[in-house]
């Protein structure tokens, strides 16, 4: 087997997802035919405790406080982002002009016109990035995809999108930043989950001319984690109602983002029906997969789902991926896309398509606000 090519990763924001990452990195070897290897060798954080995590990782050698001693390490060719919305600009625009490529978290922005100058910087800069989002990896995710990129559904008649949890049900719950505009965005949920719900249908063309959007708050006011109480004024859930055009026929299409949908525990799912063909996946059953045809008769089949990842690795084919192997995967697709090799296979959301989301959130808190239907430029 031929040599991996390897790549210097930087990790600014150590915490949960930061470490998901490093993880993926450390079982790089369970796949397999990739030209590329990462290599973890810094990663930034403001808590010094944090930082600790990482010292099991022989790699990564430098450990820091202060960001830019990670831009400023020649080691590091690509960095990956991990910190709350409002930070996102002023980190990804200093990510760019060190000369590094982004994988940037979502929503790419704390509002529209943050995500816009992100997309100015890129073009600019002509580095290479994407945005995270890691559910379309799924099988049951690719076999919709397909069965949707072969164009029999027939009459298009509605698609449904969506991501559900339910950790915002305990109302002792401390509050975090996700909690507070200021730092997660006037958006809310849109900004925490919107990229899962909109990723497949933008991928499809699938972006709406047209939004009604129905958005809601749980609990006013949480635990600040410190004996007292913090006021929490974010929206946590949203049905954005829209239509889209496939062909020449207008389809209705929702997308849904909850963090109190009770018993859910990162749902996500994805529902395209037609006249002749249906497809639906959802994560509560993940290796289930729902075919719709239309005959004599109308059935809806049911088949199980293995271990069909875009980009193969060692595992048997018989068993199911988890969280930690999309994470994974995504990483493969976007290190893979940028050696040039992702020849067909999915990659990662685009900075456009990450933009495009924000149009529609942004119309959609717009429309709640005004209790109308908002149309897209």
């Amino acid at each position: 087997m031929a040599a991996r090519k390897t790549i210097g990763i930087g990790i600014i924001g150590g915490g949960l997802m930061g470490r998901e990452v490093a993880s993926a990195f450390a079982r790089w070897c369970a796949l397999v035919d990739m030209p590329v290897e990462p290599r973890l060798v810094s990663v930034a954080d403001l808590n010094p405790a944090t930082l600790t995590w990482f010292e099991g990782i022989p790699s990564c050698t430098q450990r820091v406080t202060d960001y830019h001693a990670l831009l400023a390490n020649p080691a590091v060719e690509v960095v990956y982002v991990a910190v709350p919305h409002n930070l996102h600009e002023k980190l990804y625009l200093d990510v760019l002009a060190a000369g590094k490529d982004l994988f940037a978290e979502k929503p790419f922005g704390i509002d529209l016109p943050a995500a816009q100058r992100i997309l100015a910087g890129v073009r600019k800069s002509g580095r290479f990035v994407r945005c995270s989002s890691e559910f379309p990896f799924l099988p049951g995710a690719q076999r919709a995809l397909d069965i949707v990129r072969k164009g029999d559904l027939g009459l298009p008649l509605q698609i449904v999108s969506g991501f559900h949890h339910s950790s915002d049900l305990d109302p002792t719950k401390a509050a975090n930043w996700k909690r507070q505009s200021a730092t997660c965005g006037a958006i809310g949920v849109m900004g925490d989950l919107g990229m899962h719900a909109a990723h497949l249908p933008l991928r499809l063309g699938w972006k709406p001319s047209r939004v009604y959007a129905q958005l809601s708050r749980g609990f006013t006011e949480r635990p600040d984690g410190k004996g007292g109480r913090a006021t929490c004024d974010t929206w946590d859930d949203a049905l954005v109602h829209g239509w889209t055009k496939i062909g020449d026929r207008e389809v209705v299409m929702r997308w849904e983002m909850k963090r109190l949908a009770p018993g859910a525990t990162n749902t996500w799912f994805i529902e395209v029906l037609g006249s002749e063909r249906g497809v639906r996946f959802n994560t509560g059953e993940p290796k289930t997969l729902r075919v719709f045809e239309r005959g004599t008769d109308q059935w809806w089949k049911e088949t199980h789902l293995g271990f069909q990842t875009p980009y193969k690795t060692v595992t048997g084919g018989i068993f199911e991926p988890g969280f930690a192997d999309l994470i994974q995967q995504m990483w493969a697709g976007y290190l893979v896309e940028r050696e040039g090799q992702l020849n067909g296979r999915f990659g990662c959301a685009t900075p456009e398509e990450a933009v495009a989301s924000h149009e529609v959130f942004d119309a959609a808190l717009r429309s709640h606000l005004t209790s109308t239907v908002v149309s897209l430029a």
